[in-house]
């Protein structure tokens, strides 16, 4: 039922300050979470949906509470549908975050070795050099922390191999079955493959296909490296944080897997000076 906000606002207490201040909660944190998702408009609909029953219902209320009843059920239900559309858009955001707060998520050990990682990086850019080569389209998603949520992995199939140049090429070839989804390495192994991803909500370059869109997506969500290989042009992009670089070279490939399987020579330097500095200190103490 539509509100009584000239009643409310006529009988403001003490209790009005927090109402107040869990409005604003709420409008802070419905900010962070869409500008953290690049989408401010769904956030301006929302206000705009919410704002427009406000004044309706005093409106009504001002000119005797008995007028504007079907602008006020009308405004009221587009509240509810805004709210409601939302969740649909945002369903996989809301189940991470749910899966966070309540410890779901399954705690990923990742036990490669340098020299393991070094194989696999070797391994993932002559896949992504021949695909490219024969316009073959891939998405690959390096997930060096184990950030990618369990509802994602279920969506492909499970399957906790070795990974290697002629596994990728085979998952990623236009008649096997799972090409058209992502596959999911951990360290030197592929966890799963042909998984679907989120698409982003962002504006893109048209030249950029679903990949591309998926690729972005999961990177806005969690902490890993997409490697995608277009089928139309043959052209290997990388994304991180939502951030897309594309035109890479095998070089800057390289450069770019080492990074996010932290092997490259400036992590290492830094790894090494920590470690130390920390058995200098122990050492003094």
């Amino acid at each position: 039922m539509p509100y009584n906000f000239v009643e409310y606002f006529r009988h403001l207490s003490v209790y009005a300050l927090i109402d107040a201040v869990i409005l604003l909660a709420v409008l802070a944190v419905l900010a962070v979470f869409f500008i953290y998702k690049r989408n401010v408009k769904m956030l301006f609909v929302l206000l705009i949906g919410a704002v427009l029953e406000v004044c309706v219902n005093v409106l009504s209320d001002i000119l005797g509470g008995n007028v504007l009843e079907v602008a006020r059920y009308i405004t009221h239900y587009i509240v509810i549908f805004d709210i409601v559309v939302g969740c649909v858009v945002y369903q996989n955001d809301l189940k991470n975050i749910f899966q966070k707060a309540s410890g779901a998520r399954k705690n990923v050990e990742l036990r490669s070795t340098d020299d393991e990682l070094r194989a696999a990086t070797m391994e993932i850019l002559t896949a992504c050099q021949d695909m490219a080569k024969k316009d073959v389209g891939a998405i690959i998603i390096l997930d060096s922390v184990g950030d990618i949520n369990e509802s994602i992995l279920d969506t492909g199939t499970r399957l906790d191999a070795v990974l290697s140049a002629q596994l990728l090429e085979s998952i990623f070839n236009t008649k096997g079955p799972l090409h058209d989804g992502a596959v999911v390495v951990r360290g030197n192994r592929i966890v799963a493959a042909g998984c679907f991803l989120t698409l982003t909500q962002r504006n893109v370059n048209k030249e950029m296909g679903t990949r591309h869109r998926a690729a972005i997506g999961v990177t806005e969500e969690t902490d890993v490296l997409s490697i995608v290989v277009s089928e139309e042009t043959g052209i290997i992009s990388v994304v991180k944080h939502g951030e897309i670089k594309r035109y890479m070279t095998m070089d800057k490939l390289n450069d770019e897997i080492e990074i996010a399987y932290g092997i490259s020579p400036s992590v290492i330097a830094s790894r090494e000076g920590k470690a130390k500095r920390k058995l200098k200190n122990h050492r003094f103490l």
